[in-house]
């Protein structure tokens, strides 16, 4: 009867703390993916479309 008897009397604490559990992941996870857009977020300088593109704008890093 001990196991039985002990389930309904702890049942909204273990449930609390699963919410509180899940709701700290999803912080995790918000704050991950916060971090990681001002990266994502800079713009690259996009080579002119009216130019034709050569071989030194593919394979020159250092060129702007």
């Amino acid at each position: 009867m001990g196991i039985h008897y002990d389930y309904k009397s702890t049942r909204g604490d273990k449930a609390m703390k699963k919410e509180a559990k899940r709701k700290a992941r999803i912080e995790q996870r918000r704050a991950k993916r916060s971090s990681v857009n001002p990266k994502e977020s800079e713009q690259e300088t996009m080579h002119d479309i009216n130019k034709p593109i050569t071989l030194e704008d593919l394979t020159n890093p250092d060129k702007n």
